[in-house]
């Protein structure tokens, strides 16, 4: 099934790295679509960051907030598909299949926060994942950026395979205010 999977998304859109693939689920409900019952089998494939794979006139990206309108039962589908990946995030190693190789906390702070839909804290993100096992310096630097100053470790994944590293790990959102306005250290993430 997997490869069949890495096939068509190959021919389709050009995407030849996909460094995780699950089953999502199945979508079986009578009414998903018209006319005779039609059973779908979705799927959860991730591509690192920095991938850009070309994809044909007739397909686009959209962000997931603002999907345009889709047919069926595809809107729902693509929201599983997200929280999945939100709570995985959470209590396994995932974040090793939107990582690039060797990465930034501050890069990789801003793929957990894409993906989580809120400010996380590099801070509070590299002590829980270096306390996890989960983070390994490389030993290099990233160039500085165009203001300067002392150059940001790079580290890595210490493994490539998904594996539940805290089953009772949560990622919190930032905490709200009794105003309704978000804290100033907004994000953290804590484990439970």
């Amino acid at each position: 099934m997997e490869t069949s999977i890495r096939r068509q998304l190959a021919e389709k859109v050009d995407v030849t790295h996909l460094t995780h693939v699950e089953q999502l689920a199945v979508f079986s409900a009578p009414d998903r679509v018209p006319g005779p019952r039609v059973v779908a089998t979705a799927f959860l494939g991730l591509v690192p960051a920095g991938v850009d794979p070309v994809i044909p006139e007739d397909t686009a990206w959209h962000d997931l907030d603002a999907l345009p309108r889709t047919a069926f039962d595809h809107e729902a589908i693509a929201l599983r598909a997200r929280n999945r990946l939100r709570a995985k995030l959470c209590y396994t190693n995932l974040g090793f299949a939107l990582a690039p190789e060797e990465f930034t906390i501050s890069s990789l702070r801003e793929l957990y926060s894409a993906a989580l839909g809120y400010r996380v804290s590099a801070t509070n993100l590299q002590r829980v994942l270096a306390r996890r096992g989960l983070l390994a310096p490389t030993g290099g630097t990233a160039p500085p950026g165009r203001t300067g100053g002392r150059p940001a470790a790079l580290f890595s994944f210490t493994g490539d395979g998904m594996q539940v590293t805290d089953p009772f790990a949560v990622f919190r959102p930032p905490a709200r205010q009794r105003d309704g306005s978000k804290r100033q250290q907004a994000g953290r993430p804590h484990a439970s």
